[in-house]
């Protein structure tokens, strides 16, 4: 069930916004507020502390955000409107690995290291997000950030193969410029923490759009409890997916009430990447399915995953290990969730990836790329109001 509470009403709306002089910002802007701070709850399982994937123990969250000048596209120059965002399951995946798990709904898209994952069933890398273009760097970034943190990868131990995924920041970045550096990507993962994650046009999400409006990072966390204990899952999205005209809002069609606030073009409708983590002592093969629950949440803001979409899915579980050296004897003893009790964390999944979504449009703000190419922020006074009173349901119409 999803709820609606309506006590916010923001006075200002992002019709007739004024470009202000600051490069990727555009002003002045109502404040920008996450789902719950308006009142809006989905679903009815209660959230972790920080309404965050770092709800999830042992987990952080890091970024980097790269805007660059202004104006006509220079290929190779700018302006630069990207970034990364950097997660990391566990101080030292690499010597403790973690349970993982992927899936995948839509395959237009690149997340790295996943057929290794899928043979091993274990992560033993940070997960990065970053643009299509950048992978190859943020790669190299990914393997220089491991060899100085665990030396002995790549000579006494084996060689990394890093998980980085992409989504297309073209409307709005020069990806041919590939501007991010290993540097960059050093950057987020050693100012990766627990806590408060930011959201919006940050980190990776800095060039995103989703749904005809800008986008970016978002997260959530539920609370699941299974009979005398509590388990957290944690979804941390990059948004870059959707047609306006299919926005859902806790079942209400949003997009197709705010039909103004277009992007000059259509953007591609690609991609999305969401990472899911849980506490529960998860196995991979139990992980694949939390992992196939998350692209239930994606269905319900309105994306139907198009052709030219990626929408992939990783999930993890801090709640067992595997050590990189082996026991002798050779085995492993450790807890793992009944089959069947993997069933209460399945709707928590749904609910925090739903959330995720939407929390990246409303802290998403009006930005300005490449071309002048303007997203616009969701107008959050109107997505309340259309909330307290829905509009009724039309058909839709064609392919916008």
């Amino acid at each position: 069930m999803r709820k609606t509470l309506l006590p916010v009403v923001l006075a200002t709306s992002l019709l007739g916004t004024a470009l202000s002089g600051t490069p990727g910002v555009a002003a002045p802007e109502a404040p920008r507020a996450r789902l719950r701070d308006l009142g809006i709850v989905i679903g009815d399982h209660p959230t972790g502390p920080f309404n965050a994937l770092t709800d999830v123990p042992g987990v952080t969250v890091g970024h980097v955000t790269l805007v660059r000048g202004e104006g006509r596209l220079v290929p190779g120059k700018g302006p630069v409107r990207t970034g990364i965002t950097a997660i990391l399951p566990r101080p030292d995946p690499w010597h403790r690995k973690l349970p993982a798990a992927v899936d995948v709904l839509n395959g237009n898209g690149e997340m790295t290291g996943t057929h290794w994952i899928r043979e091993s069933g274990w992560l033993e890398t940070p997960i990065v997000l970053t643009d299509t273009l950048s992978v190859g760097k943020v790669t190299d970034g990914v393997v220089d950030w491991m060899a100085a943190h665990f030396p002995g990868m790549g000579r006494d131990e084996d060689v990394v193969l890093p998980v980085v995924a992409e989504c297309d920041d073209g409307f709005l970045n020069d990806q041919l410029g590939r501007h991010v550096t290993s540097a960059d990507v050093a950057a987020a993962l050693d100012g990766a923490r627990g806590g408060p994650v930011q959201e919006g046009a940050v980190g990776a999400g800095t060039g995103m759009m989703s749904y005809g409006f800008k986008g970016g990072i978002g997260t959530a966390s539920r609370v699941a409890t299974l009979g005398s204990v509590r388990y957290t899952v944690g979804a941390l999205v990059n948004t870059n997916m959707g047609r306006r005209p299919e926005l859902t809002v806790a079942g209400v069609r949003v997009g197709k009430a705010i039909r103004d606030l277009m992007p000059v073009r259509r953007p591609s409708e690609g991609s999305i990447i969401v990472v899911l983590a849980t506490d529960a002592p998860m196995d991979a093969q139990q992980l694949q399915r939390l992992a196939r629950r998350a692209t239930l949440g994606i269905a319900r803001t309105g994306a139907p995953a198009h052709h030219s979409s990626g929408d992939l899915v990783l999930a993890f579980s801090t709640g067992s290990e595997i050590p990189m050296d082996m026991p002798d004897p050779p085995l492993l003893r450790a807890e793992r969730l009944h089959p069947a009790a993997a069933d209460a964390l399945f709707m928590p999944a749904v609910e925090a990836v739903e959330e995720s979504i939407l929390n990246a449009l409303c802290m998403a703000r009006t930005t300005k790329g490449r071309d002048g190419h303007l997203a616009h922020a969701l107008p959050l006074d109107r997505l309340v109001a259309l909330l307290k009173s829905p509009p009724p349901v039309a058909p839709m119409e064609g392919n916008p």
